[in-house]
């Protein structure tokens, strides 16, 4: 993919992003936007700009270049078209975490407690898989280990909604399990976006190694590839992007399994080259979908995990069906 090639993803990325700054519940003309955006404009515009619309969709793109990126970097590590942040558990694990902090209450303690659990369990999952990494020579061992946590942590999850003490309680777990980008704070971005960002950079730094393990882990390894510390450091940097982005959105599937599946064919297949663009994708197409979420005629508001499930699916199945599942 060429450089101009990225540079009309990111503009296609601040467009939607200027986008859902307009659109809501009560449009805003570009005059209004730009008064709203002004130290000294309408205080009224100037809140739904700056306190509501613009963080949740620095959040949206936020999570979608985290899930693009984590999704990626799995897929290249696995070489793999169908894996993505969730084969590993991480996903499943930090949403599972945070459900344990709703279910007993833990989150009234303080605005950072749900987040900080996410994290957590983002993390637990990652030193988990990655000691695992260390241990084996085997991808696929590695792919059945994320699997069986993943399962496990849902059937954890599902336990406890139905152990929940109310349905207030009940309600909360299952927002969170649906995943959303809505009532975010600055806050909330400040305090996941180190988190991002260290996963982002370790992930762009394992990515010669990925390029080598297109060739096959014994090729790689012939030609001087430390095939476990390949694997640690891209798990370690799915681990804490997926992290940080469940501890603002919840649980959403599929964005990084359709991301890099839409740009391979550009950078001719390189996993290398396939990072960047992935994240890129990953946040337009989020940022879209959450506008998509807040101007749909519903009585309630659909839940961003929905509605990405709802395009993702039928992309994994379409992969699945064309025999592509890698090695």
């Amino acid at each position: 993919m060429t450089a101009r090639a990225k540079a009309l993803l990111a503009l296609a990325l601040l467009a939607a992003i200027a986008l859902a700054l307009l659109l809501g519940s009560t449009p805003l003309s570009p005059a209004r936007l730009l008064d709203g955006l002004g130290l000294h404009g309408n205080p009224g515009d100037a809140i739904v700009v700056w306190q509501i619309r613009l963080p949740r969709a620095l959040a949206a793109a936020m999570v979608g270049a985290a899930l693009g990126m984590s999704g990626a970097a799995l897929q290249g590590l696995l070489r793999n078209p169908l894996a993505e942040p969730g084969i590993l558990g991480v996903s499943a694990t930090a949403a599972l975490f945070a459900t344990f902090v709703l279910f007993f209450g833990l989150a009234n303690i303080g605005p950072l407690v749900l987040p900080l659990a996410a994290i957590g369990g983002a993390l637990a999952a990652t030193l988990l898989v990655a000691l695992a990494a260390l241990r084996t020579r085997s991808a696929v061992t590695l792919l059945l280990i994320g699997i069986g946590l993943s399962s496990f942590s849902a059937a954890l999850m599902a336990l406890l909604m139905n152990l929940a003490p109310n349905p207030f309680t009940l309600a909360d777990m299952i927002n969170w399990t649906l995943g959303t980008v809505a009532n975010r704070s600055v806050a909330d971005l400040a305090y996941a976006a180190p988190f991002l960002a260290l996963g982002i950079a370790i992930m762009l730094a394992a990515r010669r190694g990925l390029a080598a393990l297109a060739l096959g882990e014994e090729a790689a390894e012939g030609i001087g590839l430390d095939l476990r510390r390949q694997r640690l450091m891209v798990i370690l940097g799915a681990g804490l992007a997926t992290g940080a982005a469940v501890s603002l959105a919840g649980a959403i599937g599929f964005v990084g399994i359709v991301a890099p599946h839409l740009v391979r064919p550009l950078v001719r297949h390189d996993p290398a080259r396939l990072l960047i663009p992935s994240a890129l994708l990953g946040a337009l197409i989020l940022v879209l979908a959450d506008i998509g979420v807040r101007l749909l005629p519903t009585d309630a508001e659909l839940r961003l995990g929905v509605v990405a499930a709802l395009i993702g699916a039928p992309v994994f199945v379409w992969i699945a069906a064309r025999g592509r599942l890698g090695g």
